[in-house]
């Protein structure tokens, strides 16, 4: 078990020396996800003034889907850096490690986790400097690990792809994933206000649950009705992906 933990241990490190030494690379994961909350609050900001909005300010509102949208930026990187590792065979070399393939793959998702934590700080410094009010203590205490979660997720959707494709070119197909995922839930209008089959979408993403968990605070207060199933939705999925991973890391090569 020690051993296993710190080939988890190199490997998250390893991952996160890539923002010291290529900075450049982080930039645009990190920025994106600002641009879009402060882009689209300019342009639908009056739509916190329609009955039924459950927020009386757009920004505040889609803070969490800013913040899910960096976590997902940063989980389909991970499958593009592992795709990239692939094709120069360091991979290869890597899956010689006398470890379980599941030690392996913890080590490449745990990295997005805590990388998601930039994108995340700076959009939320921004948030605040706009005007949202800070939540408190206990809310973030709920948020950042739904957060840290759902870009744990993501890469292993991207660590999929990039074991089936073993292609940076998969990278687009990545990035779908998270998009499509937040998208199609409560983003950006309470599910009373969403077009009848966005709210049947809606209704039925399990990722809804998990932006639910991760507004409250911003929203509203933090309850436990909102929080246990965001936590059980996130714990299934990534249950569901984390074991198709590990799958494809078993196959690969065979």
């Amino acid at each position: 078990m020690t051993a296993n933990l710190l080939i988890v241990r190199a490997l998250m490190f390893r991952a996160l020396n890539e923002i010291t030494r290529v900075p450049g690379a982080a930039i645009p994961g990190v920025l994106a996800p600002t641009i879009f909350m402060v882009g689209l609050a300019s342009v639908f900001g009056k739509a916190a003034n329609l009955p039924g909005f459950t927020s009386e300010d757009f920004l505040t509102f889609i803070v969490p889907v800013g913040l899910l949208q960096g976590a997902g930026f940063t989980g389909a990187a991970t499958g593009v850096n592992l795709a990239r590792d692939i094709e120069q065979g360091w991979f290869d070399r890597l899956l010689l490690c006398p470890s379980p393939r599941a030690a392996l793959l913890s080590g490449i998702v745990a990295s997005a986790g805590l990388r998601s934590l930039l994108p995340g700080t700076f959009l939320f410094i921004v948030a605040v400097l706009l005007g949202v009010d800070f939540p408190g203590f206990l809310e973030l205490l709920v948020a950042v690990p739904l957060v840290m979660g759902f870009a744990c997720l993501m890469a292993c959707w991207g660590v999929i792809l990039a074991l089936r494709f073993r292609s940076q070119q998969a990278a687009p197909l990545m990035q779908m994933g998270n998009f499509i995922a937040v998208l199609f839930s409560t983003s950006y209008a309470p599910k009373e206000l969403l077009a009848n089959w966005l709210e049947v979408f809606a209704t039925f993403n399990p990722v809804t649950l998990i932006l639910e968990g991760v507004r409250q605070g911003f929203v509203g207060q933090v309850t436990w009705a909102d929080t246990w199933p965001a936590f059980l939705s996130l714990a299934g999925l990534l249950a569901i992906f984390g074991a198709l991973a590990v799958r494809g890391l078993r196959r690969y090569g065979i």
